[in-house]
């Protein structure tokens, strides 16, 4: 008799894992269909122009914990999560459907505070709200989005367009949303073993707004648009540096090399980190939810971006197939994706 073949767990497979397993066997079957799975979103051929589609849920206990998110914090943060994909395929996003699953703990009141923050970031980013669904729910609160943007067909940038000697630039400064979370979860611990003492949060302002109320990088696609920049590859930061480097070096069929000086790091997350006993570069490299925008250009723009404050140039692209980080000694250390698992 054969012997019963052994379960293999969500945890042994990883999030990555898991998607490339469920969709390994899909294929396209309409030619208005450009782009499915493997991008921040997907591609729908309309003509002169396309739709970019992209939906993401959020759910309580693995991505947010109410004892310290605000709800009308969350209801943006949502939005941005899914406006930040649309970005980073170079198109501006149209509307957004919302649908959300909730228990009975939650009040009336509590539900429009949440949607106060939804109809907050519609309004910041002209995004109309168009539907989506409600139900109910056994334990706590799940939040989906979807995002629906628009660009033209010639437009549409994806992960895997990054080319050989490519300079490799991001926008902002990573590593914070993730040192912003630590101090929560630390002030959190304290106070679920004394409840007289209360958070102490003072200091940590640009840290904590990186982590609960970030914003999508609309401005960079205008910048792109406004130059004349052509962008190669382009792809969000929500799983970590490490994890979206890796993303397009595979996409791509290419390699990259990255220097951990050029990495841009805020004086405040450097100084959280080592409060923490943390390395501000481990941060930046797989702490994840900064959603800045990681893109490719070639070196004849290099005079564009380099004049650009906000945005940082942090490498190029090689034929290596490896994501590499060049250390100060010369040393190269591959990159590992070690950025955000939902299991």
């Amino acid at each position: 008799m054969a012997k019963a073949k052994t379960p293999v767990s969500l945890s042994e497979l990883g999030e990555f894992g898991l998607i490339e397993k469920l969709t390994k066997d899909i294929s396209l079957k309409h030619k208005t269909s450009l782009k499915g799975v493997g991008d921040d979103a997907a591609v729908i051929d309309c003509g002169e122009t396309c739709r970019v589609i992209t939906t993401d849920m959020l759910t309580e206990g693995i991505h947010f914990n109410l004892m310290y998110v605000p709800l009308k914090h969350l209801g943006y943060k949502a939005v941005m999560v899914n406006l930040s994909d649309v970005y980073a395929m170079n198109a501006i996003p149209k509307q957004i459907t919302v649908s959300i699953s909730v228990s009975s703990k939650f009040s009336v009141e509590a539900i429009e505070e949440l949607y106060a923050g939804i109809h907050l970031a519609c309004e910041t980013y002209d995004v109309d709200l168009i539907g989506g669904d409600t139900v109910s729910s056994l334990t706590g609160l799940t939040i989906s989005v979807t995002a629906i943007g628009e660009a033209r067909k010639e437009d549409v940038k994806y992960r895997s367009g990054a080319q050989l000697n490519d300079l490799i630039c991001v926008s902002g400064d990573l590593g914070a949303a993730y040192l912003g979370l630590q101090i929560l979860e630390r002030e959190k611990d304290i106070y679920e073993k004394d409840n007289s003492i209360q958070p102490h949060l003072d200091g940590y302002d640009y840290i904590l707004e990186r982590q609960l109320k970030p914003e999508a990088r609309k401005d960079i696609i205008e910048w792109f648009k406004a130059e004349g920049i052509k962008v190669n590859a382009l792809i969000d930061i929500s799983d970590g540096l490490s994890s979206e480097l890796v993303h397009i070096c595979k996409a791509s069929d290419k390699g990259c090399q990255i220097y951990p000086e050029k990495i841009p790091i805020n004086q405040s997350a450097t100084d959280v980190a080592k409060e923490l006993e943390l390395e501000d570069l481990v941060a930046a490299l797989h702490g994840g939810e900064d959603y800045e925008l990681l893109f490719t250009v070639p070196i004849s723009e290099y005079d564009k971006v380099n004049n650009f404050d906000g945005v940082s140039i942090i490498g190029n692209i090689t034929d290596s197939g490896k994501a590499v980080l060049v250390t100060a000694e010369g040393e190269g250390v591959e990159l590992v994706a070690q950025g955000w698992d939902g299991f």
